[in-house]
């Protein structure tokens, strides 16, 4: 069986870099880790999340759109965050919409999702200490 530690990260194409860029760093805070080039053209620029996790920006997009919720491949991704009350506000305050409003997700989470200027979807969550994902690996890990 495989041995996984962590995800380190997700990557996705935007159709235009700046825009992007402006919106993962300018408005969520992200910061820039590194760019790669190939063939003398931008290729990928990192994103640090924290120290061990990034998002992968590859720019020159085809299409208008991220897929929908319903098409095969990438759904969503999900970032934790301290007090989902705190990141509506943050939200607010940067002029990003909520794409869905907070709610208590069927899990026992507080959740509230955005999307990103290509139409990809972010869900943030703020774990409950009672969620069903704590309780799961309360059980695995025998407490």
């Amino acid at each position: 069986m495989l041995t996984v530690s962590a995800i380190t990260h997700v990557a996705i194409r935007v159709k235009d870099i700046d825009r992007a860029l402006d919106f993962y760093i300018n408005k969520l805070g992200f910061s820039e880790l590194l760019r790669l080039d190939r063939d003398g053209r931008l290729w990928l620029v990192y994103l640090r999340i924290t120290d061990d996790q990034y998002l992968e920006v590859f720019p020159e997009g085809q299409g208008e759109d991220a897929p929908g919720a319903d098409a095969v491949g990438y759904n969503h991704m999900c970032l934790a965050v301290p007090s989902i009350d705190q990141t509506v506000r943050e939200l607010e305050a940067a002029g990003i919409p909520l794409y869905r409003p907070k709610v208590q997700g069927a899990d026992g989470n507080w959740q509230t999702w955005i999307v990103d200027p290509d139409g990809h979807r972010i869900e943030l969550m703020e774990m409950a200490a009672d969620g069903m994902q704590a309780k799961a690996i309360a059980r695995l890990r025998g407490n």
